[in-house]
């Protein structure tokens, strides 16, 4: 009997042990510029926009860390002859962050996004028309983003990520164009 009491008594101790070491979780928002395009049109330009949303910082141990994020995302591409289209989706990142010195991490993870607004304009003879074309664009988009950031000591970050496009933006699949978005935030987080 004093043998159990004693081992229960060094489970509690160690599992003391470990909660008190585990770092904290750290929420925040953080919005930027995006400058997009999509891959494979001939003479585009990029396209810039926003993104806006909430991050979760959760520290796994004092240099590794993962940020979960939902933003709300506007990207797109310019092309020939005043044309331009613009897709709007809820991006969901999923960030592994190592922190190389206190403060710069650098970045890299999966994203998902789902799409909420696609649209198509084009100038002719000076006149604007758009053009819903969300029925012909892949509803879910999938990623790959890598970056690095920094974040001083009150909470205050900065990043400058790349996200790499893996889906075509297609719904039939039959083009070969994705989506490349450069992006630069500035956030809080407490």
């Amino acid at each position: 009997m004093k043998k159990i009491t004693m081992s229960l008594l060094a489970i509690f101790a160690t599992s003391g042990v470990a909660f008190a070491q585990t770092p904290d979780v750290k929420i925040g928002a953080k919005a930027g510029l995006n400058v997009t395009s999509v891959t494979n049109i001939d003479e585009s330009k990029s396209k810039t926009g926003f993104h806006v949303g909430a991050v979760a910082e959760i520290f796994i141990n004092e240099k590794f860390a993962m940020q979960p994020e939902v933003l709300y995302s506007t990207q797109g591409v310019k092309g020939p002859y005043s044309f331009k289209a613009s897709f709007d989706y809820i991006n969901v990142p999923i960030m592994a962050k190592y922190y190389v010195i206190d403060g710069l991490s650098l970045q890299a993870g999966p994203q998902v996004g789902f799409l909420v607004k696609a649209e198509e304009e084009e100038k002719i003879s000076g006149i604007k028309e758009s053009q819903d074309i969300k029925d012909y664009a892949k509803k879910v988009d999938f990623g790959l983003n890598f970056g690095v950031g920094y974040e001083l000591p009150m909470g205050v970050f900065a990043d400058l990520r790349y996200n790499l496009g893996l889906s075509k933006l297609d719904k039939d699949g039959e083009g070969s164009s994705k989506n490349s978005v450069f992006q630069l935030s500035v956030g809080y987080k407490f």
